[in-house]
C-alpha cells in the first residue's frame, strides 16, 4: 500500500471517529512524518478491537492498582492513536474528564516540528515491535496510584533514621545506571506531563523511551499532593533486554511518578510546610534503592540541594539507599558529597535534620538554607 494511502486511511479514520473535529484538526505534522519516515509508519490497526470492557479509573483519593497486559496496552495505545476515546477531547472545566489527561494523539498530528517527528518515531517503532512476531510483547504491566491517609503521614521530626548509603554521579543516568532500582520520574501532577504535545523534559523523554507509560494518562486522575504512581513492568525500547521477569510476567523494571511543587519564587520552597509536603510526596517503604536527581528543579524553580537532601531523607526513613545524578552538574556532585559527609559524621538523623530550620546544619558550606 502506497504510504500516501495509508496516511488517507489513517485520517479517514481519526475523522471517522470525531466528526465534529473534521475542519479543526490538522495532520501536517503526521503528513510530513510519513513522508520522512515511511518505513515506521504503521500503525496498529489490527489492536483497535481487543479490549472488550471499561478500563477502571486510577481516582484522586484512592489507593488502588490495574494490571493490563502488554497486548492490551498496545490496543489502547493504537485507540489513542486513532483517536477512538471522543469524550477525552473536551477539556472545558466542566467536562466529565477534566481532572485526567489527554489521551487521543491529536496534538501530535498538527504543526510539524522536528520535536514532534522525533516522538512519531518513537511511538511508530514501539508499535513495528508490538506487530512483529518476533518481538511482540507478552508480559504484564501494573499501574499503582497510592494515597497517603492521615494516619500515614510521617512526623518527620521524630523519625531516628541516620542517613542511608548514597552514591552520587555528574555521568550516567537514572535509565541506565539505575536499572533494577526504583527509578524516579520528575512527573507532571498531570502524568505524562506534554509527551503528547511539545513537552521534552525528563518525564516526556522517559515516556517516549518507555511508550507503555502513555497509558496511564487514560485512567490515572491528576495527582494530589499525598500521591504518586507507580509503574511495574513496562517495556522499554532502549534497555529491556538486562531485565528479567518475575512471577507476574512483569519486567523487573518500576517507575515512581511523583509531582514536585512549583514555586514561582524560590525562597517558598524553604519553609518547612513545603519541605513536609515533598518529604511525604517521595516517601516509600517496600521499593528499591532509589534512583533519582534533580527533581523538580527545572521550570518548577526547585532547590538542587534542597530537593537532594530531601530524597536522602526519605530514603532513610524507607532505610533504602539512594543514588543520584547530577547529569553533568560537577559542582552539584562535589556539594552532595560534602553534605552526606557531614550528615554521616555527626550522625545526624532525619529527625535532626528536619528540625534544623535555620541553615540546615550546612551553613559552613553555604549550601542550603532553610528558614
Amino acid at each position: 500500500m502506497k504510504y500516501s494511502t495509508l496516511l488517507f486511511h489513517s485520517q479517514d479514520t481519526i475523522i471517522k471517529y470525531n466528526p465534529k473535529y473534521k475542519d479543526q484538526w490538522s495532520f501536517d505534522a503526521l503528513s510530513t512524518f510519513v513522508k520522512v519516515s515511511a518505513p515506521l509508519f504503521k500503525p496498529a490497526n489490527h489492536y483497535v478491537c481487543l479490549c472488550f470492557q471499561g478500563i477502571p479509573l486510577l481516582q484522586s483519593g484512592h489507593s488502588t492498582a490495574i494490571t493490563l497486559s502488554q497486548t492490551q496496552i498496545a490496543c489502547l495505545l493504537a485507540n489513542a492513536f486513532f483517536c477512538t476515546f471522543p469524550h477525552r477531547n473536551d477539556t472545558s472545566s466542566n467536562a466529565e474528564y477534566r481532572n485526567y489527561p489527554t489521551i487521543n494523539f491529536t496534538s501530535l498530528f498538527g504543526n510539524w516540528t522536528e520535536r514532534k517527528k522525533e516522538k512519531l518515531r518513537a511511538i511508530m517503532h514501539y508499535f513495528k515491535v508490538v506487530t512483529d512476531e518476533n518481538t511482540k510483547l507478552n508480559g504484564l504491566v501494573t499501574f499503582e496510584r497510592r494515597c497517603l491517609g492521615a494516619m500515614d503521614v510521617q512526623n518527620w521530626k521524630w523519625c531516628k533514621k541516620t542517613m542511608p548509603k548514597l552514591y552520587v554521579s555528574s555521568h550516567g543516568t537514572i535509565e541506565d545506571e539505575g536499572t533494577g532500582m526504583l527509578q524516579v520520574d520528575f512527573a507532571s501532577r498531570w502524568i505524562g506531563g506534554g509527551v503528547l504535545g511539545s513537552g521534552l523534559v525528563q518525564e516526556e523523554i522517559l515516556f517516549l523511551i518507555n511508550p507503555e507509560l502513555i497509558v496511564s494518562r487514560l485512567f490515572t486522575e491528576k495527582l494530589d499532593d499525598n500521591e504518586c504512581l507507580i509503574i511495574t513492568g513496562n517495556n522499554n525500547r532502549i534497555h529491556d533486554y538486562k531485565l528479567e521477569r518475575d512471577e507476574w510476567a512483569r519486567k523487573q523494571r518500576q517507575i515512581l511518578a511523583i509531582d514536585a511543587l512549583h514555586f514561582k519564587h524560590r525562597r517558598e520552597q524553604y519553609n518547612m510546610r513545603s519541605v513536609t509536603r515533598e518529604l511525604n510526596k517521595v516517601r516509600r517503604n517496600h521499593e528499591p534503592d532509589i534512583a533519582t536527581g534533580k527533581w523538580g528543579c527545572g521550570a518548577f524553580n526547585g532547590d538542587p540541594q534542597l530537593k537532594a537532601v530531601i530524597q536522602l531523607m526519605a530514603a532513610a526513613k524507607a532505610t533504602r539507599g539512594l543514588a543520584f545524578f547530577t547529569f553533568k552538574d560537577e559542582k552539584l556532585k562535589r556539594d552532595l558529597e560534602r553534605v552526606y559527609h557531614l550528615l554521616v559524621t555527626e550522625g545526624t538523623t532525619v529527625g535532626e535534620g528536619f528540625q534544623h530550620r535555620t541553615q540546615f546544619k550546612l551553613s559552613k558550606f553555604n549550601l542550603i538554607s532553610v528558614c
